[in-house]
């Protein structure tokens, strides 16, 4: 047993170091260690029980708009390998520290259980460089009794936003994030998140994000955002 261990954690290793290529929208397969089930991570860009009728009609609007191909629904999961995440690691020292805290990472905005906290599904439109999220925060997001707590809201703008600019940019980080709040978001309603690229200078991604009520009639918040493409010849420590 401990054999089969040790052969794992090598094959592991070797694999990474090796550079192993993962489609960004496709899920890991991991292998159960003593078995060969293998184990499909749960993709949570996906309706579940807690969705309200006004997040499921949403996402079935804008799955009508994924058939011809325009936009595309992104999955999201806890946690999982893909090229980006290997790349970004090469930013990182290679110690054995750095390596043990990342394999126990997650997704912050997936820690919650289902309904709790960030319940959202983000979709893309490649040829107008725009990305849609829509966005229901649990009873675990209260900032003042009975509204979404400022914090989380601006999570899910910079994670929309940062979205918006890492698929065409590549490794990016936020530089600057600007946010006006127009209206408190009550809890548990149901918002749209929509965020647009502006332009690019170089290294500079520059963006422009608005969350609105499901009827896109009320203005909750508006933001910019300033998203920086990472040098790979550089470390960030």
């Amino acid at each position: 047993m401990l054999r089969s261990c040790t052969a794992a954690l090598r094959t592991l290793r070797a694999l990474r170091q090796a550079g192993r290529r993962v489609p960004r929208c496709e899920p890991v397969l991991a292998r159960r260690w003593f078995s060969t089930e293998k184990v499909i991570p749960k993709d949570h860009a996906l309706p579940n029980p807690s969705w309200s009728k006004d997040l499921r009609l949403l996402f079935d609007q804008f799955m009508k708009k994924c058939e011809d191909g325009s936009w595309e629904r992104l999955p999201s999961y806890k946690s999982k390998y893909t090229q980006k995440s290997e790349d970004f690691k090469t930013y990182f020292l290679d110690s054995k520290l750095v390596k043990e805290q990342l394999s126990q990472a997650q997704l912050f905005t997936r820690g919650y259980e289902d309904g709790l906290g960030f319940e959202y599904v983000i979709f893309y439109n490649d040829d107008e460089k725009r990305t849609v999220c829509l966005f229901q925060g649990g009873p675990y997001l209260q900032g003042v009794p009975g509204f979404l707590h400022g914090g989380a809201i601006a999570t899910m703008i910079d994670a929309t936003v940062g979205m918006c600019a890492a698929i065409p940019g590549g490794i990016v980080m936020t530089a600057n994030l600007n946010i006006n709040f127009k209206r408190p978001i009550p809890l548990c309603s149901v918002v749209v998140i929509n965020s647009q690229l502006d332009k690019i200078e170089g290294r500079k991604l520059f963006l422009s994000c608005n969350v609105r009520s499901a009827d896109e009639k009320i203005l909750y918040s508006e933001a910019t955002g300033l998203f920086i493409k990472l040098d790979p010849e550089k470390s960030l420590i």
